[in-house]
């Protein structure tokens, strides 16, 4: 089921929407639960099962180990929890990737398992870890089962992140008030409609901007990303190509990807909001950067600082002789690129992102953070690059568009469905260039500081979320291009 889908948007939510918030406080998060596990189960139920089990063994790892903690065996069970829960993830996801590489060095023909990825399985697995991670650590384990169960599974924030650590998220998983359990009595979350107080609330201001930041979300990726993916598949079709073409294209994944994952990103934090949770946020208008590094402090927030946490920090990080830094960053890069998808390209993919970042840590960061134009074309050149490669079916089909990209691949530089396509994309890629900046934010943060436009712009804001609705409904009723990139990862 995906957020941006009629059933979603006009069945499930409202339904879920409604119970939440009519059930007794005590219940609220078995609603969350339940609807979660429902929202998972939609496209093959017998996943479920998948996370069901990974769920019991997080929570009953987190319990021994917690008991453990200042022993041997704290350890033991930590490892043994690692190793289930990234066995799972190696078997659905890469199993069939080593195997075909295992085929091709010796020549045998292992047939493959060809096993469908459960949706998810990356960000809730992560999850897992870094909750039994942080309990060795000296954080203190969830004794209820559906709070935990609730944490890893609650669908706002489970296909697409942000990748939701448990500690940050501990006190608002208690509902304030809620006394049908013992495990309620030291609550955070109050759900109601009210002023701010101590606490995590979900009051009347949070739930507009919640819904606020839904809409955007949903607008993101309907009305940019999609028509942005859809210019993409026109490209890969194309057999009228020309350099200028492969330009466009490029330009359009990079934004294509952003809208499609930030959009995804901006609905779960909405949706998070209306039930009384605060997201970290995922995105901060990564095209400003003026760095790769800096690229990476805005790009996919909390899978960056999840690596860096629990991979990197535990290798060594940069207190290492500089040889063993060397190896540590490509280890992080290797495995964030193997973490989107079972092939070479995306390994490529990171270990292209952690050259770069040696190269500039090295060599000339300080020289591109004085030349801000410079580093901003700079920026922008790579992640273009990167995204090609990112996309591509294989390396081989990299390296072709690469090629032609600087015009050595013997194709014209434009041609007359080239240009077809500028003209009928023009707008949309204005648009999306535009709204990968924070220009409409600080306009818009301009504006409000005058009372009066303050005022109208507080008048006018239900009726732009709601025509916005009626649009993008509008759009999905059509049965437009509607996929969800990161369902590939």
């Amino acid at each position: 089921m995906l957020f941006s889908g009629i059933p979603f948007l006009y069945y499930f939510l409202p339904v879920v929407l409604l119970l939440y918030f009519v059930v007794p406080k005590c219940l609220k998060n078995c609603v969350l639960l339940i609807s979660s596990l429902f929202f998972y189960a939609w496209g093959e139920p017998k996943i479920v099962i998948i996370m069901i089990a990974s769920i019991l063994v997080g929570y009953v790892s987190g319990l021994l180990i917690e008991a453990f903690r200042h022993e041997k065996a704290g350890k033991l069970i930590l490892w043994i929890s690692v190793i289930l829960q990234l066995s799972c993830l190696i078997y659905f996801k890469y199993m069939d990737f080593f195997i075909e590489n295992f085929n091709r060095i010796t020549g045998m023909g292992i047939p493959l398992l060809k096993i469908a990825l459960p949706v998810g399985i990356s960000f809730y697995t992560f999850q897992i870890l870094s909750y039994t991670v942080d309990i060795y650590r000296g954080e203190i384990a969830q004794k209820n089962p559906i709070n935990l169960a609730t944490y890893i599974a609650m669908f706002p924030q489970l296909i697409a992140g942000p990748i939701v650590r448990y500690k940050d998220i501990a006190p608002q998983l208690n509902v304030k008030g809620a006394t049908c359990l013992q495990w309620n009595k030291q609550s955070q979350r109050k759900i109601s409609i009210g002023r701010w107080s101590e606490g995590r609330y979900a009051n009347a201001e949070d739930i507009a901007v919640g819904i606020r930041r839904f809409v955007f979300g949903l607008g993101k990726k309907v009305l940019l990303a999609n028509q942005l993916g859809e210019l993409c598949d026109i490209f890969k079709t194309s057999q009228d190509k020309s350099v200028l073409f492969f330009w466009v294209y490029a330009i359009a994944f990079a934004l294509h990807i952003y809208f499609d994952f930030s959009g995804y990103s901006d609905m779960a934090i909405g949706l998070g909001k209306i039930f009384g949770f605060h997201f970290m946020e995922n995105f901060n208008y990564p095209f400003v950067s003026g760095s790769v590094t800096e690229f990476w402090r805005r790009w996919h927030i909390s899978l960056g600082s999840w690596f860096r946490d629990y991979v990197y920090i535990p290798l060594g990080g940069n207190r290492v002789p500089k040889w063993r830094w060397f190896v540590n960053i490509f280890i992080v890069w290797m495995l964030t690129g193997f973490w989107h998808g079972a092939a070479w390209n995306f390994i490529i993919w990171g270990l292209f992102f952690a050259i770069l970042l040696m190269i500039e840590k090295l060599y000339f960061l300080k020289v591109i953070e004085k030349h801000k134009i410079l580093g901003h074309i700079y920026v922008c050149l790579a992640v273009l690059v990167s995204f090609v490669i990112f996309n591509a079916t294989d390396m081989r089909e990299a390296g072709q568009y690469l090629i032609s990209m600087i015009g050595f691949g013997g194709m014209p530089f434009s041609s007359a469905e080239t240009l077809f396509y500028i003209r009928n994309y023009g707008l949309i890629l204005l648009l999306s260039l535009i709204g990968a900046t924070p220009l409409a934010k600080m306009a818009v943060q301009s504006m409000s500081g005058k009372e009066k436009i303050k005022n109208i712009i507080l008048i006018l804001e239900p009726v732009i979320l709601v025509v916005l609705m009626m649009v993008i409904t509008a759009y999905l009723v059509d049965g437009s291009f509607n996929p969800f990139l990161y369902f590939r990862f």
